[in-house]
């Protein structure tokens, strides 16, 4: 063994490169961690949305965000309930069975395909190619509908109409009804979007 010292300057140098080391060591072993975490965005992008219906007055919609998509609510009136049951033999598939999972889950398979018949809640976005449909609720001839039209929306990108219960009309571009998301009700006034198993 030597018994020379080590020079005290090289000692500082040698723990400050060490010191330094571990430092970046830890500086580059952050980022690449965290990045195995989902981001804030990415949590936000499936996260389920509350929304409050309480001011919600009969024949009115309001939207809500979900995933990035748009969420319709709308209350329907007595008579746009009533309206439902005579379209059947005008629709494509009006009882919700072609792809059930994907469209509609089973508490919505149903005539108002909703929880609550007053209450329908659909994705707002046609299934032809993913433009937006207008509201038409207002009964009667209009541009682009029937004589008859009893309410419902239009998309005006190809013309696929639906009614009151997001149910495709025959003989359109549209092949499928507006999807219904996962959803169900905190108390009466409060809806959760997104989130259908009760905890």
């Amino acid at each position: 063994m030597s018994d020379t010292p080590i020079d005290s300057s090289k000692r500082t140098w040698l723990i400050a490169s060490g010191c330094a080391g571990a430092v970046g060591g830890v500086a580059t072993a952050v980022p690449f961690v965290s990045t195995f975490q989902p981001s804030e965005k990415a949590k936000a992008a499936g996260a389920a949305v509350e929304v409050d219906i309480s001011a919600l007055k009969p024949g009115e919609k309001m939207t809500a965000e979900w995933r990035g998509k748009p969420v319709w609510i709308v209350r329907r009136t007595p008579e746009q309930l009533a309206d439902l049951s005579g379209l059947n033999d005008q629709l494509a598939d009006p009882k919700s069975e072609r792809k059930p999972d994907e469209f509609t889950p089973a508490y919505a398979r149903n005539e108002g395909r909703s929880i609550k018949p007053e209450i329908f809640v659909a994705v707002g976005i046609c299934t032809h190619l993913g433009c937006s449909p207008s509201d038409k609720f207002t009964p009667g001839a209009q541009p682009s509908l029937p004589a008859d039209w009893k309410g419902g929306f239009l998309c005006p990108c190809h013309g696929s109409t639906f009614d009151m219960a997001g149910r495709v009309f025959k003989n359109k571009p549209a092949p499928d009804n507006l999807e219904v998301p996962p959803h169900m009700y905190l108390s009466e006034t409060k809806l959760l979007i997104g989130d259908d198993k009760k905890a």
